[in-house]
């Protein structure tokens, strides 16, 4: 009959924070299994080391690297890959001869553990269990007896691995935060903090537990002293401000404090179709005096993070919302930005302000669009000058429209002989338009007007394919695709598409 598999999780350093749990299965164990470092004591076993019996089966688990170089053939992963399968043959001779395996697990066993990718190789084959342990934040915590999170707050965990920027962004849209996977990511972690206006109240806590813990502000801290058992957390009261819901004091409301605000404006911004280099000045200048970011999620990610941002992102069909909350920021004296893809008049966030400002509530809110670069533009000027003459453009969504006045609108134009650009020509659930209205528009032109595809221009993976209105295969079309179906007098020179200026009398 073969043995049991236990992760036990024996918490972040200080013995006497073993559950009573672990203390007595591994007394019980028969064999005790423990990671340790390269050239370093096992830091489990020091833990768990009063109460592993005398005389038990110890099975050390030594990594062959950590974070140095490897002339492993697969590198640092392939290195590992095989060290968790030398483990596994290693505990696996013991549990299949009937012994019994406690693997200890420094914090809690699944919580950034190591432990979990044995766990992963036995559950299904052995007897297995998890007990959870005190985790390394918690004891953090409690050492600078600071509560993280209150009430309604959010609780992230990062690692401070992440990107620096993805790093910011995440801080300052979570209310508390904790940060594991220190050393060397410090300075990196400490400018994110700053940039997401965090820093002020992040504590620094190494040790956590143990005889030679240490703890104080982040920004006190020497990034060159930085160990590896350390952490960052960042309480919600750094984000949300106590109050006395928050706090649970002070319950007997004294009224609204009645204060003097100023000129309310929303700008309406657009962040151009993909590279930094598309973004005007005016609106870089702008995006950096606002205090508030509000627009799609992919939008809002695309402005970075800096200290005293707030960053509000939603879903794409709820435009009028969105711009709703916008103008109930701006109307409350805050400097707020609405950000749109390409230019915000095109299809964008600009029209939806205004729908919403319609409501009397806003008359005091100035609106201010700033214009972009359009993505029609961005496409053209990479076919050449597609557009160089009258031109029309159509969204082929009809969740605000009728698809008989799309067709309407796409028959006119043909019949008009106008370059016609075609925004959001399909969707995931939109997958059948295109091929209407490419026939629709077959109605009136030629097989042979040229027709240019551009996919995420601007972007790494952007693509730009010239074909004909004939050969065009709607299969091919996505909704990151903007069309330009030429008109007659369209033309390809050496690979470029133009369309010349003039038109001739008649046509």
């Amino acid at each position: 009959m073969n043995g049991t598999f236990t992760v036990v999780g024996i918490g972040p350093g200080d013995p006497e924070l073993m559950t009573l749990k672990a203390v007595r299965l591994i007394s019980e164990a028969q064999v005790v299994a423990f990671h340790a470092g390269v050239r370093k004591r096992s830091h489990a076993r020091r833990i768990a080391d009063s109460v592993i019996p005398v005389g038990v089966i110890e099975e050390e688990l030594r990594y062959p690297v950590t974070t140095g170089t490897t002339d492993h053939p697969g590198g640092y992963v392939g290195a590992m890959a095989d060290f968790y399968e030398e483990c596994a043959a290693r505990l696996s001779a013991h549990l299949d001869a009937g012994r019994d395996v406690v693997l200890l697990a420094e914090g809690d066993p699944l919580f950034y553990g190591s432990s979990m990718y044995l766990h992963d190789r036995f559950k299904d084959v052995y007897d297995s269990a998890v007990v959870p342990g005190v985790p390394a934040f918690a004891a953090a915590t409690a050492a600078v007896s600071t509560p993280l999170v209150r009430q309604a707050d959010v609780l992230t965990v990062l690692t401070g691995t992440l990107p620096e920027p993805e790093l910011a962004r995440r801080l300052a849209d979570t209310d508390g935060a904790i940060i594991m996977k220190l050393g060397r990511t410090f300075p990196a972690v400490r400018s994110a903090l700053e940039q997401a206006g965090r820093l002020d109240g992040a504590w620094y806590v190494e040790r956590a537990s143990q005889a030679e813990e240490r703890w104080l502000p982040v920004a006190e801290v020497d990034p060159d002293s930085v160990p590896y058992f350390s952490l960052v957390f960042v309480p919600g009261d750094t984000a949300q401000t106590p109050s006395a819901e928050r706090m649970r004091v002070g319950l007997h409301d004294a009224g609204p404090v009645v204060e003097e605000r100023p000129a309310a404006e929303l700008l309406v911004v657009g962040l151009g179709p993909g590279p930094d280099g598309w973004l005007t000045p005016e609106t870089a200048d702008a995006l950096a005096g606002v205090d508030h970011v509000v627009g799609y999620g992919r939008y809002v990610e695309r402005v970075p993070q800096r200290a005293g941002l707030t960053r509000h992102a939603s879903g794409n069909t709820v435009e009028v919302d969105r711009a709703r909350a916008a103008l109930d920021l701006a109307r409350a004296g805050e400097k707020v930005a609405v950000v749109s893809g390409g230019d915000a008049g095109v299809f964008g966030m600009a029209s939806a302000v205004f729908e919403a400002a319609e409501d009397p509530a806003y008359a005091d809110v100035t609106i201010r669009v700033l214009p972009g670069l359009s993505a029609v533009q961005a496409v053209a000027a990479r076919a050449g000058a597609p557009i160089g003459a009258d031109f029309a453009v159509v969204s082929l969504s009809d969740r605000l429209k009728p698809w008989e006045v799309v067709e309407r609108r796409l028959r006119a134009i043909a019949e008009a002989d106008l370059v016609l650009a075609i925004y959001n020509p399909a969707s995931r659930s939109r997958t059948g338009q295109i091929a209407t209205a490419r026939d629709v528009l077959l109605e009136h032109r030629k097989p042979d007007t040229v027709v240019v595809v551009g996919r995420d221009i601007g972007r790494a993976e952007e693509s730009l394919t010239v074909t004909t209105l004939g050969d065009l295969d709607p299969a091919t079309i996505d909704m990151k695709c903007l069309l330009i179906v030429g008109a007659t007098s369209t033309r390809v020179t050496r690979g470029r598409v133009w369309t010349p200026r003039f038109v001739k009398a008649g046509a």
